[in-house]
């Protein structure tokens, strides 16, 4: 018979259970606490990024590579490579300043183009075309006319625009060197090139200045068309205001072609529709890149006192139209892009900065920086007798 008189056993109380739990508990609320100040607190943000992400850093203490100055090399960064050329010679670094691949390279004054683990070196106003593939030399060409500019694709295909006597004429490869089609221009100025990230299409940017008024278009072509009958490979053209003055134009994600000029940013949709992203009217802007992966980028200085100035950096998502921006303490003097990258000139310091609006990495030097290299992986600081590398 049961024993009703018989006490009820305690459960146990997991100790460790719960103090692990709190303990969890803590941490998770420390973490989003520290989120939220860094994202609200500039002051905040500046010492974490410095003191806990060691996002600073400064001359004299990075990997390096000896050059020579009175040799004049030509230097160029792409994916996780250094590129010196001197004297037909083409030396590949590390990203520890370790040299990697030398090779013959028969140009002196070199054009330089990337994307990804893609190079395209030309000679200006030359014959020459060199294309690379990772750290090898993949096929290399030989053109009637001169050179004046070269595009590399994101997939490797190459066009390159070629000046003759009384024609221009451009000229698309696949990423094993075949030569797909020739496009002929008589009448108007190539301003700029752009190949879609699908290679699909072939942008072009052109200049008519044989009228009372300067007019600007963009034809765009379909490559797989072009490669049987280029005379009838168009399928849009978009035309811009009298002296609007087409100078840059880029492919960006979802086919968007992104136009630049002198006062406006404009961007055209695969299906034709036209929005203006940005327009410099009333507005003190130093700088503007369209050179982006997915957006674009506007500096405006802006003073912070009677003698110093800030400079504010708007980044805005050509297809959201999201825009955020990020402040650096000092007039920017130069900016460098690369896909989600950017690199501000502050004089004897360099802010790395993405897309989002971030701090990538903060360089600083004893002395006035005067050029720099950039990939999405690696920067290159120039100096007199030596190249710093910054890992991003």
């Amino acid at each position: 018979m049961r024993d009703f008189w018989k006490e009820p056993e305690t459960k146990k109380i997991n100790k460790k259970k719960i103090i692990f739990t709190a303990i969890i508990g803590v941490i998770l609320i420390s973490v989003i606490t520290t989120m939220i100040i860094y994202v609200k607190n500039r002051q905040f943000r500046e010492w974490f990024d410095t003191v806990i992400l060691r996002k600073e850093v400064n001359q004299d203490k990075l990997a390096t590579i000896e050059i020579k100055e009175e040799e004049k090399p030509q230097i160029y960064a792409f994916n996780q490579y250094i590129a010196i050329l001197n004297k037909n010679e083409l030396k590949l670094y590390n990203n520890f300043g370790k040299e990697e691949k030398t090779q013959s390279i028969e140009i002196s004054d070199p054009i330089f183009n990337s994307r990804g683990r893609y190079l395209a070196i030309a000679e200006n106003n030359g014959q020459k075309l060199y294309f690379i593939t990772d750290k090898d030399i993949t096929w290399e060409e030989t053109v009637e006319g001169n050179i004046s500019q070269v595009y590399v694709g994101k997939n490797g295909y190459v066009a390159i625009i070629v000046d003759t006597a009384n024609k221009t004429i451009i000229k698309v490869y696949d990423e094993k060197g075949n030569l797909l089609f020739n496009t002929y221009l008589s009448t108007t100025r190539v301003s700029d090139i752009s190949i879609s990230n699908d290679n699909k299409y072939l942008a072009i940017a052109q200049i008519d200045t044989s009228g009372i008024v300067i007019s600007s278009k963009v034809e765009v072509m379909s490559i797989e068309k072009a490669k049987t009958d280029s005379d009838n490979s168009k399928i849009a053209t978009y035309t811009f205001d009298n002296n609007e003055l087409i100078t840059n134009i880029a492919y960006q994600e979802k086919n968007r072609i992104i136009c630049m000029s002198k006062d406006k940013i404009t961007s055209f949709t695969e299906d034709g529709n036209k929005e203006e992203l940005f327009n410099n009217k009333d507005k003190n802007t130093t700088f503007e890149t369209i050179e982006l992966n997915d957006s674009i980028a506007t500096i405006e200085e802006v003073n912070s006192s009677l003698f110093t100035a800030d400079s504010i950096v708007t980044i805005t998502n050509t297809e959201s139209k999201n825009s955020v921006t990020y402040t650096a303490n000092a007039v920017t003097k130069d900016i460098y892009t690369y896909d989600n990258i950017m690199a501000l000139n502050l004089g004897t310091e360099i802010e790395f900065i993405n897309t989002g609006g971030w701090l990538v990495k903060r360089y600083k030097a004893d002395q006035e920086i005067t050029d720099i290299v950039l990939s999405g992986n690696l920067a290159g600081i120039i100096y007199r007798d030596k190249i710093e590398i910054v890992n991003l």
